[in-house]
């Protein structure tokens, strides 16, 4: 069990938290990037190749390893979100969320009463703390995404749901929604405020901002004010390593 502070109490102290992106199935590198200097290690169900049954002992490999697991959904589905939350994972990322309707959907799945609707069965992860509800209530934490036009339009709505920790930009999904293309919009106007009302909304409303982002991008990331920025990926930082050492050897 990770003996690390949780996400919140982080986010509380007013830390700036990076994580690691897990696109591949594997406890193997689960575990490897989770013994690494992150904050957080985030298993990718919605786009990645993980299902279920290789995100539970991808979670166990996170957490022995000293780790923080956390999990972004296919959806804005209950069954899926619980089901995570009882595998063991620390928080939940929930894509597209586009109104405060939605917004209060991923809260009720995540939280028990009278917070939510969280069907109680923490079958895999009550064993690994004494108290699990009063665990759970003090430290999952609820992440929705922020990625389209319709979600900037609802941003305060969003913004003011109560038992919502952070918000989460998928900067991709909100360049196409915005009109612009998946990458390279750093320095347009558009883009640039967008992320800034952003992270304003989310300092009126006391919610962490956070981003997918890159090594290369944490510095401009932190000056915007974003405070959870996912730097890394393990296929992405594979095909680069494997790109540099055949670069060097021919």
């Amino acid at each position: 069990m990770s003996e690390r502070k949780s996400l919140r109490a982080m986010w509380s102290d007013g830390a700036e938290t990076h994580g690691l992106w897990l696109s591949a199935p594997s406890p193997i590198t689960a575990e490897a990037g989770a013994r690494l200097d992150f904050d957080y290690v985030c298993i990718d169900m919605q786009h990645g190749a993980v299902a279920y049954d290789h995100a539970v002992p991808m979670i166990q490999a996170i957490e022995f390893a000293g780790g923080i697991p956390i999990a972004r959904v296919p959806w804005n589905e209950p069954g899926i979100i619980g089901k995570m939350l009882d595998a063991g994972c620390h928080g939940v990322i929930v894509p597209m969320v586009n109104t405060r309707a939605e917004a209060e959907a991923v809260v009720r799945a995540a939280r028990y009463a009278p917070d939510g609707s969280r069907s109680w069965g923490p079958t895999l992860v009550s064993p690994r703390h004494e108290n699990y509800r009063a665990w759970a209530d003090a430290t999952i934490a609820v992440i929705p995404m922020i990625e389209t036009r319709d979600a900037l339009s609802n941003l305060d709505d969003i913004l003011s749901v109560p038992g919502i920790d952070a918000v989460y930009v998928g900067p991709a999904d909100l360049g196409i929604s915005l009109g612009l293309g998946p990458t390279g919009n750093d320095g347009n106007p558009i883009f640039d405020e967008a992320l800034a009302n952003i992270v304003a909304g989310c300092e009126r409303h006391g919610v962490v901002p956070g981003i997918h982002a890159s090594g290369a991008l944490a510095s401009r990331r932190r000056q915007q004010g974003f405070r959870m920025i996912t730097i890394a990926n393990d296929l992405l930082g594979m095909r680069a390593s494997l790109h540099d050492e055949i670069r060097q050897a021919k």
